[in-house]
């Protein structure tokens, strides 16, 4: 039976703003902030818990969790959030100890806009971003006029929009990179673009013509993106691999340490390469620099 814990928005907004206030008024050792600056070590006894997406991540977390970490020496606790901003916030004030969800542009563009200390400490797996639809059969069948949705989110954006550049449904301004926005288009080709939640996309399928959808949220909508998706990112030099993230000064805890390595196992790429089919890729060994 499954343990892990799901939260909801609004219940992990509630949490971490009553967590962050605690630590505010305190001002105690437990603050993860202090813990760093001081280099205090963290209590290896403890269970490592971890936010993560539902699918793929907290799935391949569950897996390490029944089948690797007991004999690694790793207490290790799953938690499920359905967006791309509380695994930040609940890492940045010490509500979880890591999040797994996430690639290394989206957590830059996450620290410099909401002065977060989050760094990379391995990569895991890709999920290829893809361009699904329910009412047209291929690229070619898209037509001026039409609508495709498109995560709102600024890296994530601008790799849906280097998407479709690459399959020839929109011209990009020279020089634009996964930075681009809608503005930056020089050609739509009569297409209208919609902007949504990356976590929403998925439901707007019906109401759009076509929608680029991030591989986890494709697979929750029981898509398969090497069957389903029109067009699929490649995977060679994709700098998109997901992460596992943790508070600046909490890279050598060992219980990080330990869950990494496991995560880098064979077990669970063939864990990864047995469940998804080519949905999500394993990605060990890709520099996740941030």
């Amino acid at each position: 039976m499954r343990k892990n814990i799901k939260i909801t928005a609004a219940a992990a907004t509630t949490a971490t703003a009553a967590l962050a206030f605690g630590l505010t008024a305190c001002g105690t050792s437990s603050d993860p902030a202090s813990k760093s600056e001081t280099g205090a070590k963290a209590d290896t006894s403890k269970a490592l818990v971890v936010a993560a997406s539902p699918t793929p991540h907290a799935d391949i977390l569950n897996f390490v969790k029944k089948n690797l970490a007991a004999k690694a020496g790793l207490k290790l606790e799953v938690k499920e959030f359905t967006d791309y901003v509380l695994p930040n916030t609940a890492t940045e004030t010490g509500q979880v100890d890591a999040n797994f969800f996430q690639h290394v542009p989206y957590l830059d563009d996450f620290n410099k806009k909401n002065n977060t200390h989050l760094v990379s400490v391995g990569t895991v797996h890709l999920e290829p971003l893809g361009l699904y639809s329910k009412k047209v059969k291929a690229i070619g069948d898209i037509k001026s006029g039409q609508t495709i949705a498109v995560p709102n989110d600024t890296t994530n954006e601008g790799r849906a929009l280097q998407l479709l550049a690459q399959n020839g449904l929109i011209t990009l301004k020279s020089g634009v990179g996964t930075d681009a926005k809608l503005s930056d288009i020089t050609d739509k080709k009569g297409l209208e673009f919609k902007e949504l939640e990356a976590a929403t996309v998925p439901r707007a399928l019906n109401d759009v013509d076509a929608a680029v959808i991030n591989g986890n949220y494709a697979i929750e909508a029981k898509l398969k993106p090497a069957k389903d998706a029109l067009a699929l990112e490649k995977a060679d030099g994709n700098p998109y691999a997901n992460i596992i993230a943790v508070k600046k000064g909490n890279e050598k805890d060992a219980r990080v340490q330990k869950l990494v390595k496991l995560l880098h196992s064979d077990e669970v790429k063939k864990f990864i390469e047995d469940t998804y089919q080519g949905s999500v890729i394993p990605a060990f060994g890709t520099a996740a620099k941030s």
